[in-house]
């Protein structure tokens, strides 16, 4: 079962490496591909930026928006979610962090789910870390290893 993160735009300076340090990390654990489109500029835009980010997903693909509006869950949940799609021999998953605009309704039409990591607003960048370490601490979750300390 593999693991893709579609995000709208490349992530900046400022978080690249450690966005990047959490993706390695999911990788150990999920066959990992992280692809970025172009992000839109205006709002005006934003159904093309769903166009370019649907068109990415592979067919077959559970496609997890990531939205404000979305359901939350825990990293146990996630951890369940994504070892259910391996047992049941699903293709994969795509995650998806939009642009400062959000998803257009294309993209949210095609998600199977919709996923908030926070009430809050988050920029693009936060999203995608908090994304991959996510990723990574559901790969420990179904391993069993220590790295998960909550409840």
């Amino acid at each position: 079962m593999k693991v893709l993160i579609l995000g709208a735009g490349k992530p900046g300076r400022l978080l690249s490496g450690a966005i990047r340090e959490y993706e390695v990390r999911a990788g150990r654990y999920f066959p990992l591909n992280v692809v970025e489109v172009t992000g839109g500029r205006s709002a005006s835009r934003i159904e093309a930026e769903a166009d370019r980010l649907v068109g990415r997903v592979p067919e077959g693909f559970d496609v997890v928006a990531l939205t404000r509006q979305g359901r939350r869950w825990s990293s146990r949940k996630l951890a369940r979610y994504l070892a259910r799609l391996g047992l049941d021999r699903r293709p994969g998953v795509a995650f998806v962090v939009g642009g400062p605009f959000g998803l257009g309704e294309a993209l949210l039409e095609r998600a199977t789910h919709r996923l908030s990591l926070s009430a809050l607003s988050l920029p693009r960048d936060i999203a995608r870390l908090l994304l991959a370490e996510q990723v990574y601490r559901a790969g420990t979750l179904i391993r069993g290893e220590p790295y998960h300390k909550g409840g």
